[in-house]
Formats: structure tokens, sequence, C-alpha cells
């Protein structure tokens, strides 16, 4: 049976007080019901992938972390896991994602897409010209940042309304309107 995809929905800044709550940086526009009481998430690592272990059998295991309360903290939320009971315990979490299957994520609204359906997809001008292909993206502090590959090189194009037109994730296309100019320095990057 494949394994579920998941998304990264946090990341543990520290631990917080002495009965094992930790301060989590959200990364989902859904905290509330992602941290809701009763919601499980599971055990990542400081790269993001899934924290597997192994139980008595051998059998792969992905440690689940069970939310037992949580509460908004300046930009983000003191969590308490029913698994994390004291700050010993709470502080080995120190820098670690937790994730969530997809599947248990609310759903997207109309205009919204998740980042990583974003890698692959082609660019395209509002005339259907082929631009070329979306293969990364970057979270910077002003916003989302994608990696377009042309034929010409690599451009960063933001993720903003004001240049991208529409993201159409059946068609695995992003419109890009280039009325401020990213692409006429498209030769620089070439080399």
């Amino acid at each position: 049976m494949p394994k579920p995809e998941y998304a990264i929905v946090g990341l543990i800044r520290k631990a917080q007080g002495i009965r094992g709550e930790v301060v989590v940086e959200p990364f989902t526009d859904r905290p509330d019901v992602v941290f809701a009481s009763g919601a499980r998430v599971f055990a990542g690592t400081a790269e993001g992938e899934l924290a597997v272990t192994h139980d008595v059998m051998g059998e792969e295991e992905i440690p689940t972390l069970t939310v037992a309360s949580s509460r908004p903290f300046k930009k983000g939320m003191i969590v308490q896991f029913e698994e994390i009971r004291d700050r010993d315990s709470a502080e080995l979490w120190r820098g670690r994602y937790v994730l969530a299957p997809f599947s248990e994520l609310p759903p997207l609204e109309e205009d919204e897409v998740y980042l990583h359906d974003l890698v692959g997809m082609k660019a395209e001008g509002p005339d259907g010209d082929m631009i070329g292909t979306v293969s990364t993206y970057y979270e910077l502090p002003q916003g989302i940042m994608l990696d377009i590959k042309t034929s010409r090189g690599s451009v960063l194009i933001p993720y903003r309304p004001e240049v991208i037109v529409r993201t159409d994730i059946d068609a695995r296309t992003i419109i890009i309107d280039d009325k401020l100019g990213f692409l006429d320095d498209e030769s620089a990057t070439a080399e």
C-alpha cells in the first residue's frame, strides 16, 4: 500500500514552560483546525521528512502526536501534545517539523493551491506562449518566488496576483502576465 502524501503543517520552535508544551510556527492558513484538540499530526525530522521508526517486529512506524490543547501565541501557537509531558521531552522536539496527510487537511478554497503542486507546472504567457517550467519555489519575507526554468536560463517570478493571472491545477499550468518585465532580464541568468 503506497504511503499517503504528507504536508508540513508546522515547525516546533522551542519548549514552553515545564509541562511539555511547545511553541509551534504553523505553516497552514487554518492552524485552528490542524492543531485543534484531538487532532493528530505526524513527527517529522529537522529536514521536513517523516520521522520513521521501527517497532519490535521491524515494521515501519511514524510517531503520531495528538493535540491535547492549543492556543495562539505571538505569531504561532502553544501546543500541548498528549505524548510530550515534560520540558525535557519537549526540548527534544526543538527544530523538528510536524506533518499531516493531505487527506486530513481542510479542503482548499477555489483560489488556493499547495506550494508543492506548483513544482513542475508549465508557465505560459496570457497568449499561450510557453515561458518555461516551475523548477522550485522559495518562501521569502517578501512572499513566494517561483524559479522558472526557461530555454535561456532561470528566472525568479513573484507568485503574486499582479503577475500570476491564473493557476490551473488540472492543466498543470500557470499563466504569467509579465507587464512588470521580469522576463526582460532573462538572458542575464542564462550563462
